[in-house]
């Protein structure tokens, strides 16, 4: 029944000899320090040799480590995933099969062959064999393609980036028994239908018997019969492998021109009966035409990417094509090409990209995925190219696992239409799964409404989205309209729970916003960041739709939004009977206030039953406006506030210790009853006078949770001048 968390966190001070980022966070001590141990050893951080508790031959650090170990980070160049897969850490790599859940990759360099060969044998055990869910992918400026597509494609599912035979010569042990176990089964399928075409047969010459026809009419009729029977036979007979012990041995480009034994088998068998009948002599030719079309393909495969060890030919060689034809179109406007991006059908993500079955001529879409997939993908300030996006937006159309997907500071621009029709294609999927998008970069390349527009409309099955943008695009004289038809889509009826949109600094126009609050009837949280209010009747606008379109809305945030002279929508949003949940962040609430506004504020709180969170960081609140918000839990209020954020509010230990003696007041009045339970103070100035601070903190924790920081309030100095 005792705790081990001191053992582990002076086990952390003796071995890591470190202080851990954001301490005051961590949960659980044994976790943090197994995991990040098998880090520092994994990469050389640590030398176990330092200490003689690790310093033992029959003690292996990974081995010990690796089944706490939930999350992994590989780093520069994948010197990480060569060791797991070492024959030596077989064991290890089981250990992380069943406990790792995050997999991370973060500034990583380009890689040669062998490298590549190690990380395909960590990812198919890992991701394929595993119970990794999410891959996340941060810090990548020069992202090496192949890698890349390699890295995205087996998060898919998929083990066949390029050229499989290329990374691995045979299939691994697990999809071996899977192998033969399919086998067994579709031995035991077939063993039945011939069973059951054996009886039919029989049946059809009994009747044939008894039968009034001339000689010649029964033999051609039992010939066709039995032509029939031995089709089916031979077509329902063994079937192609599945996709997971076809990545193994590769369904294509390792097949020889000539090597059709198994189309041209089965036709060779049938081809004395197949004449008997007019009907089978139609199939014939039909399966001598598709046999035909695939050899050809294959010749051109085979010709075409003659070294196959050489992934990024066979990724992007399809791709010039591609482009090459719609080049030489002169039929094609820049209309169509537009509309071939963001209309596809529901089958495919792209128009564009039909002709070769696959955005970036990797993968069709049409393809099951045998292998297991992530849930999550987040890919952080990774540049993706027009091909990477083909490459991505393909392997999103068939992503039925997929249930979170980041994308953030990627320098989409009008690519994101393309990754947009990979979201619309995989809509259309029963199995879809993905819940939450969030896409953010510094230029936008639309207006942030027409973009949400466009999201909604392709994928109105989402809970949460998150549109955000530093700032409008370079060209502001000549913007890009991206999808001419984004404005003026309509929006289905959605599932929307949570919407966040960062405008880079563009106008909130209630009446563009209108469209998404009016389809989204179950929205119960809205983030609006870095908007600027056009008029001064625009908030008010919002708050009347706010109410009439949605009715459960409870989280209402604002951020970088001047609201200094909507004072009375400040006060009716505060009274609101619905909402649980209000920020106003950075706002300049009382920039240009009076005392009379303060007074409003906390008497509309104190009224309000329904609201059990009110942030107010970045609004310049000074000593005294923070002691006067302790008259919210005065004895004579009836407010249920649970949670109080003032922090970057300029409050200095003296007006924080009077702040505590006033709430402590108000406690007592009460009977020792109140339902406040945690404040925020990051980055005030309470390193001005320690001990003052130290005393105020000492007595505000034994009333409620504070949580704080270590700030240097120097630093500050213009936001002080600017007070005074």
């Amino acid at each position: 029944g005792l705790s081990t968390q001191p053992v582990w966190r002076k086990l952390w001070d003796d071995v890591m000899k470190t202080r851990p980022p954001n301490s005051e966070n961590i949960t659980c001590w044994r976790k943090k320090f197994l995991e990040t141990f098998f880090s520092n050893v994994l990469h050389g951080v640590l030398d176990v040799s330092s200490d003689w508790r690790l310093n033992d031959d029959h003690f292996s650090p990974l081995l010990h480590s690796s089944p706490h170990v939930s999350q992994l980070t590989l780093c520069n160049m994948l010197q990480g995933a060569v060791e797991l897969t070492a024959e030596h850490n077989q064991q290890v790599l089981e250990n992380l099969a069943g406990s790792l859940r995050i997999l991370k990759f973060q500034h990583l360099l380009s890689s040669d062959q062998s490298i590549r060969r190690s990380l395909v044998l960590l990812l198919h055990r890992l991701i394929h064999h595993g119970s990794v869910s999410q891959v996340s992918m941060y810090s990548w400026p020069v992202p090496d393609t192949v890698l890349l597509v390699l890295i995205l494609s087996m998060s898919a599912g998929f083990w066949r980036s390029g050229n499989a035979l290329a990374y691995h010569s045979s299939p691994c042990g697990l999809c071996r028994a899977e192998d033969k176990a399919q086998s067994q089964e579709q031995a035991q399928e077939q063993a039945v239908r011939r069973g059951q075409y054996s009886k039919r047969e029989w049946g059809d010459s009994e009747h044939q018997k008894g039968s009034s026809s001339t000689p010649e009419e029964e033999d051609a009729e039992v010939n066709g019969c039995r032509a029939d029977t031995h089709l089916n036979s031979e077509l329902s007979g063994p079937r192609s492998p599945p996709l997971r012990h076809q990545v193994c041995e590769d369904m294509s480009s390792e097949v020889p021109c000539d090597d059709t034994s198994t189309q041209e088998g089965s036709s060779c068998c049938v081809s004395d009966q197949l004449s008997c009948h007019p009907v089978l002599r139609k199939m014939r030719r039909r399966m001598k035409s598709a046999a035909g079309k695939k050899r050809r393909c294959l010749r051109r495969s085979s010709g075409q990417y003659a070294d196959p060890e050489d992934l990024y030919d066979f990724v992007f060689t399809v791709a010039r094509e591609n482009n090459s034809g719609l080049l030489n179109n002169n039929s094609t406007t820049e209309e169509e090409t537009v509309e071939n991006w963001t209309s596809p059908s529901p089958g495919s993500p792209c128009k564009r990209c039909k002709k070769r079955g696959g955005s970036a001529g990797i993968f069709s879409p049409k393809v099951p995925h045998r292998f297991r997939s992530v849930s999550t993908l987040e890919l952080f300030s990774i540049p993706l190219t027009g091909e990477t996006c083909r490459t991505l937006s393909n392997l999103l159309s068939s992503w039925v696992s997929l249930e979170n997907l980041v994308l953030s500071y990627n320098g989409l621009g009008a690519n994101i239409f393309c990754v947009l029709a990979g979201l619309r294609a995989l809509a259309h999927h029963p199995d879809c799964r993905l819940r939450v998008v969030r896409v953010s970069d510094v230029f936008s390349h639309v207006p942030c409404m027409e973009l949400v527009c466009c999201i909604l409309s392709a994928f109105p099955q989402l809970h949460t989205l998150s549109v955000s943008f530093d700032l409008k695009n370079q060209l502001e004289g000549n913007r890009p309209e991206g999808n001419p038809g984004c404005s003026k889509v309509e929006i289905p009826e959605s599932c929307l729970e949570q919407l966040e949109i960062r405008f880079p600094r563009e106008p909130l126009h209630t009446a563009f916003l209108l469209p998404v609050l009016k389809a989204s009837k179950s929205l119960q949280q809205l983030s609006l960041d870095s908007a600027a209010l056009p008029s001064s009747q625009e908030l008010g606008l919002l708050l009347e739709a706010l109410k009439e379109c949605n009715p459960n809305l409870k989280k209402l945030s604002f951020h970088d939004v001047n609201l200094a002279e909507h004072q009375k929508e400040v006060l009716l949003l505060l009274q609101d009977p619905i909402l649980q949940e209000v920020t106003f962040s950075f706002c300049r609430l009382f920039e240009s206030s009076t005392t009379e506004f303060l007074l409003e504020i906390i008497n509309a709180v104190k009224r309000n039953s329904s609201l059990k969170s009110l942030k107010l960081p970045g609004n310049r609140l000074g000593n005294h406006r923070l002691v006067a918000l302790a008259d919210i839990f005065s004895e004579d209020s009836s407010s249920s506030l649970c949670q109080l954020d003032v922090s970057s509010n300029c409050i200095k230990p003296d007006g924080l210790l009077e702040f505590t003696k006033k709430l402590e007041g108000h406690i007592q009045q009460r009977g020792g009853h109140i339902q406040f339970t945690h404040l925020r103070l990051f980055q005030n100035w309470l390193d001005q006078d320690a001990e003052t601070a130290q005393e105020a903190l000492r007595r505000l924790r034994a009333v409620c949770s504070v949580v704080n920081d270590s700030w240097d309030s120097s630093q500050a100095f213009a936001d002080y001048i600017s007070v005074m």
